[in-house]
């Protein structure tokens, strides 16, 4: 994945970006970038691996050779942003998030018009923030090049550009990643997460629509291109990514992970498929609001059996390597033998997705002395990886768990029928379900529904991504 700060203001800015950019360093784990402006000495950026330092850290150092009115910054699990532009448009800053599937059919298409190169990184890939400016390039305006840009990419693509006469900012094309507008008496802010505007003095002045584009000066905003009608912000967001102060589209993440677990609860208590437990508890950190509101349904008693250790290790998917990510994950877990010895316990997570690390959770539940381990899943089986994200490590649909299972129950013929397996009301669905806990050591196991999470969100399911489980556009 990956987020974006900016900022413009009648007064020095870099202290707001700097701290901007931190608030979503649970977006990503690889690249973190500041770039500020100052009308006479120009553009400063630096960028730095926060692969095993965090954002905060690697670039404090750097305050001091910062200094200007203007500034963009962004978190990337990707590649090295912002970028310092040159072109027929003028001297421009620019920072992206989302994914291009097409990026080799872009480059191909690019040289077949007489472009010399691009600069590529020591993968051989083209920085997809490179591709996306080369796009904005070909047309006469920035605002005609984004539109053609976010046209022309198979996936998604959110824009902050950086010139000297102020921020423009596009969400991508079907709004599915939020941009939110903050306003002060001296200035305005732009933000994937809404909190990282009102902790730094904004208030909350404006949200983005799909594939709309503004500029943003510090006396206000103007909208450039009007949003478009559809949308297809990402369920995720409140499921998983988000974090738990943030609002898109005016709904709370914190409080939708909260009436998602009392809606799971409620669902299986109408079925009868409540198991008696002693404890609920969820999978830290973001499955714990989904266990509260499970816990305050269900009338069963929350608790902490286990806490993640975090001074050091912050987030078990910053390792690159699954083996060293699983082993973190491991080390990470410091039990707490009195809640667990002799009881029935059920967690929630926010999602199942490759399984690897709630295997070794078991184990070490029930090495604790757990008497049995019960999971709920806070969405529904996840049987396709995302096209439109780059928030996920899978490179194939056939690691995630779900899908890897259906394969090894009915082969390909159960490709045809994920849409029974992802219903667990179904003769296949229960047949995953069995499966699941079997590979996995549960004693049972749930998946909120579609119809469910969608309840949760609040928002209209015509306007929700929710490719990852149905497949569909």
């Amino acid at each position: 994945m990956g987020g974006f700060f900016g900022a413009i203001s009648k007064r020095d800015v870099t202290l707001d970006i700097f701290f901007g950019v931190d608030y979503h360093s649970h977006l990503g784990t690889r690249r973190g970038g500041m770039i500020i402006y100052d009308e006479q000495d120009g553009f400063q950026r630096q960028i730095h691996s926060i692969e095993n330092t965090p954002f905060r850290t690697k670039f404090e150092k750097d305050l001091a050779d910062f200094h200007g009115c203007s500034g963009i910054g962004c978190i990337s699990d990707t590649d090295p942003q912002p970028l310092l532009v040159r072109s027929h448009l003028g001297l421009y800053a620019i920072s992206t998030v989302g994914i291009i599937n097409n990026a080799d059919q872009l480059v191909s298409d690019y040289f077949n018009g007489h472009a010399r190169q691009f600069m590529a990184m020591s993968s051989g890939k083209v920085n997809s923030t490179e591709l996306t400016a080369a796009l904005i390039n070909q047309k006469d305006t920035l605002v005609d090049g984004i539109r053609y840009a976010q046209e022309a990419i198979d996936g998604s693509s959110t824009i902050l550009i950086l010139t000297p006469e102020g921020i423009v900012a596009a969400r991508d094309r079907l709004g599915r990643l939020p941009v939110l507008i903050g306003q002060n008496a001296e200035g305005c802010c732009v933000s994937f997460e809404s909190f990282a505007c009102t902790k730094l003095g904004y208030d909350s002045a404006y949200e983005l629509g799909p594939g709309e584009i503004v500029r943003i000066t510090p006396e206000g905003w103007e909208t450039l291109a009007p949003a478009g009608e559809n949308m297809r912000i990402c369920a995720f967001l409140w499921t998983y990514y988000g974090y738990p102060n943030s609002n898109y589209e005016g709904k709370n993440v914190e409080v939708m992970r909260c009436r998602n677990g009392e809606i799971m609860a409620r669902s299986e208590k109408a079925a009868g498929t409540l198991p008696d437990v002693d404890w609920v508890a969820g999978v830290p950190d973001s499955g714990v609001p989904h266990a509260i509101g499970y816990a305050n349904a269900s009338g069963k008693p929350f608790a902490r059996p286990f806490v993640k250790y975090t001074p050091t290790w912050p987030r078990s998917f910053m390792p690159s390597s699954q083996e060293v990510r699983n082993q973190v994950a491991k080390m990470k877990q410091i039990p707490v033998p009195e809640l667990i010895q002799g009881k029935k316990l059920l967690f929630v997570d926010d999602s199942i997705v490759r399984g690897t690390q709630l295997r070794e959770t078991v184990d070490f539940l029930y090495g604790a002395g757990a008497k049995e381990v019960h999971m709920r899943s806070a969405c529904p089986p996840i049987m396709y990886g995302c096209k439109y994200l780059n928030f996920s490590r899978s490179n194939s649909s056939m690691e995630l768990l779900a899908r890897k299972t259906v394969q090894e129950l009915e082969g390909d013929e159960g490709q045809n029928h994920l849409e029974e397996y992802a219903d667990s009301s179904t003769q296949r669905g229960q047949c995953l379900l069995k499966s699941i806990c079997q590979k996995l050591g549960f004693d049972s196991l749930g998946y909120q529904s579609l119809d469910g999470l969608l309840e949760a969100i609040g928002i209209h399911r015509d306007k929700v991504c929710t490719y990852c489980w149905t497949g569909k556009e």
